[in-house]
């Protein structure tokens, strides 16, 4: 919604001219929305009284300021455990018209619950139709800009333990190994996966998912001891197991999709927001407004 509005003031200006401020004012200002007027070079205000207009001898910068227009109850999040498997396929397959029905039996989801999700991503601008049930995200840079705003990491269940390692990459081989022997469904993420996919800098945290709480069996055989501040190894059991939609085996190490690593690395240490620049530029280079 913020970038129409910011193409709308854009297209105002040109008719008006140069000297016409261009500004955007909503009730509260995001950190995605932010960047999308950065970017655009567009002033913006919210009613929350946060600023940031910059024209000519103009400066008003105004920051910090609560979100004074939180609704009342818990709103509907599409980004939830659950619904964001229709986001996380759609992301999987930006250029590809998908059906709902598709979609459904691809994510392991009730065709109904599908239905409303799609016309809410559809209502919000998320997404547009190729035709009466074939859809594609609108901009997936920004789609996928919306959802990591909200998504949190610490949601997930996660064990923090040290295994005793040389480096990051043999230990992630060695744990993944005894994974596969003991037949576990696993799949690495975050630093790991982003490491695996772009071999971007040395990391000392292996984050891999797992589908069931580890047994005191594979404890034993990772020689997994639970060590919250020296911890090297996350063990993460997931809110939703569509975390694993979408996972590709890469030099011997099954990992996550781009996708769902670049959004685990938000609630990573170490080098994390210079991995997920370095996975998304060269995985999920989409064109902003595109």
């Amino acid at each position: 919604l913020i970038a129409a509005a910011v193409k709308q003031v854009q297209d105002h200006r040109k008719r008006i001219g140069e000297r016409a401020v261009p500004l955007v004012a909503v009730p509260f200002m995001g950190e995605v929305g932010r960047r999308i007027c950065d970017e655009a070079e567009v002033g913006w205000l919210d009613m929350s009284g946060n600023a940031h207009i910059i024209a000519g001898s103009i400066r008003v910068i105004v920051d910090g300021r609560p979100n004074l227009f939180r609704s009342a109850g818990r709103p509907p999040n599409l980004f939830a455990p659950i619904s964001s498997r229709v986001v996380r396929w759609l992301l999987i397959h930006p250029d590809k018209p998908l059906r709902q029905r598709e979609i459904a039996r691809s994510t392991g989801m009730d065709e109904g619950f599908v239905s409303r999700i799609v016309s809410r991503l559809e209502r919000e601008d998320y997404i547009v139709r190729e035709d009466k049930s074939a859809i594609r995200p609108k901009d997936p840079a920004l789609f996928l800009d919306a959802w990591r705003e909200s998504y949190q990491f610490s949601k997930h269940t996660i064990y923090h333990g040290h295994v005793a390692a040389r480096a990051g990459d043999a230990l992630l081989k060695f744990a993944c190994d005894i994974l596969a022997k003991q037949n576990v469904e696993h799949a690495a993420t975050g630093l790991a996966a982003a490491w695996a996919f772009t071999h971007f800098a040395a990391f000392r945290i292996s984050t891999i998912y797992l589908a069931d709480d580890p047994s005191s069996e594979l404890i034993e055989k990772l020689t997994f001891r639970e060590d919250p501040r020296g911890a090297n190894l996350w063990l993460v059991v997931p809110n939703d197991v569509g975390v694993f939609h979408g996972a590709v085996e890469k030099d011997g190490i099954r990992c996550v999709h781009p996708v769902q690593a670049y959004l685990d690395l938000k609630g990573h240490p170490e080098r994390a927001s210079e991995a997920a620049e370095r996975l998304r530029n060269e995985f999920l280079n989409w064109r902003r407004g595109g």
